[in-house]
């Protein structure tokens, strides 16, 4: 006899207490094999597909495609045991699976465990047995679905947005029925509404109390990474007593010393990797900066490593991907650490643990084309230093005026952890560092 395993969603971060679905990458009757994906979800930090401990035959899921579920959650059910699988389907639920104790679960499951593909059970073998039905929970009656289209055939549908699925969820839409007019068919928010207003029929005229809620706008829910940040924006804004200092640097030899540097060959070197070594280096002379206020002891924390965040805009939102012991890395590793979270960023592969645990932010917000901010500190961060864009300005040197490339640093820091003293001496330092590449010599 199959046993039925049920397996819950697991912790996926740091605080994490949540997570939305947003793609099942399993269905009913699927053969699933250990540490296989079954699931994609979306947190607060970064979207991630979720393993399953177990091999065996899924028996049921639970949660729809744009719901939230907690953590701890039934997510699915699976039957476990050499009952549950066809002979034809042995391997691909992986012998290791059948007659011995479920794997736990680990990380976020092997790469290397991984199958191809997924193989659905065949009706002519045997099927689960009848006992194993009723560990699926009877679905809640939905409400009357819209009738927008005749039902198309069962398979995957092109839809990105977790927005979107819940709009058409919501108003009983059926995206199968729908033919998205985003690249290769993608539904897009504006399909459904679209299908929305063509079932409309004619209302009665508003009244004005209906004409008022309307004119309040489009609602949007707050929740997910836009969710996050926010929380963690108020929180800063909230305990943190922040102040902004600034310079104007003239980076014309910065930018020489990197051109210089790529000429010799090898892997280029960016200029927040240069940046970033400056950071470190201004950090060692400054520790104040880099530490974490307690508040529950009434102590300040001075952090013995720099992980380095730096801010990243992707499709999802702002991300800070943080670098982990940037005070024992060169430009060059720097330079491809920088390169290796943004791609993942991008792609919205980043894990939850690449996400936390920084103690200080390099935010160059001039590839915004902006010269200065005030930004708000990463809480539980001390300090962050703002880079705006580097351009051509009049400025004077060796007494003569020239043309020379310059740049406006920015340092927001909690004034808790130090004084305008501190703070003015650390941007001065890495202002003469821009300035004079040189100086840094002296702490390498």
């Amino acid at each position: 006899m199959p046993q039925v395993m049920e397996f819950k969603l697991p912790d996926l971060g740091e605080g994490l207490t949540e997570a939305e679905i947003v793609r099942w990458l399993v269905a009913v009757g699927d053969v699933v094999a250990i540490d296989q994906p079954v699931v994609e979800v979306e947190t607060a930090k970064a979207m991630v597909e979720v393993p399953c401990p177990y091999g065996g035959v899924v028996t049921a899921r639970f949660g729809e495609e744009g719901e939230e579920l907690p953590v701890g959650a039934p997510l699915i059910t699976v039957a476990v045991g050499a009952q549950s699988v066809p002979a034809g389907d042995a391997e691909a639920a992986g012998a290791e699976g059948s007659g011995e104790a479920p794997r736990p679960l680990i990380g976020y499951g092997s790469d290397h465990s991984r199958p191809a593909r997924r193989r659905r059970v065949r009706p002519v073998t045997t099927a689960v047995s009848a006992p194993v039905a009723p560990v699926a929970a009877a679905p809640a009656p939905a409400p009357a679905p819209v009738a927008v289209a005749p039902a198309a055939a069962a398979g995957p549908v092109p839809v990105i947005s977790p927005l979107v699925r819940k709009l058409a969820k919501d108003h009983g839409v059926d995206l199968r029925a729908l033919h998205g007019s985003g690249p290769e068919g993608l539904i897009l928010r504006a399909d459904v509404e679209a299908a929305l207003a063509a079932l409309r029929e004619p209302a009665p005229a508003p009244s004005p109390a209906t004409v008022a809620v309307a004119a309040q706008g489009e609602r949007i829910p707050l929740k997910g990474l836009r969710g996050a940040v926010a929380e963690k924006l108020s929180r800063s804004r909230r305990e943190i007593p922040d102040a902004t200092c600034w310079v104007d640097a003239d980076a014309t030899e910065l930018m020489a010393a990197r051109a210089a540097m790529n000429a010799v060959g090898g892997p280029k070197i960016s200029v927040l990797a240069l940046l970033a070594r400056i950071c470190t280096a201004a950090l060692a002379k400054y520790p104040e900066l880099n530490s974490t206020v307690d508040l529950a002891a009434k102590e300040i924390v001075r952090l013995p490593s720099v992980h380095l965040g730096f801010a990243a805009q992707t499709e999802r939102g702002l991300v800070v991907p943080v670098v982990r012991d940037a005070q024992g890395r060169n430009p060059e590793s720097l330079s491809a650490e920088f390169a290796r979270l943004t791609e993942l960023a991008r792609a919205g592969k980043l894990a939850p643990a690449d996400l936390t645990g920084g103690t200080f932010t390099l935010n160059n917000y001039g590839v915004f084309g902006v010269d200065g901010s005030t930004p708000i500190i990463n809480h539980p961060e001390a300090a962050m230093l703002g880079v705006g864009r580097i351009i051509d300005k009049p400025w004077v040197h060796d007494g003569q005026l020239a043309v020379r490339k310059v740049v406006q640093l920015s340092l927001t820091f909690d004034h808790r952890v130090c004084d305008g003293g501190t703070a003015g001496g650390f941007l001065r330092y890495v202002a003469d560092c821009v300035e004079s590449p040189a100086v840094l010599l002296r702490s390498l």
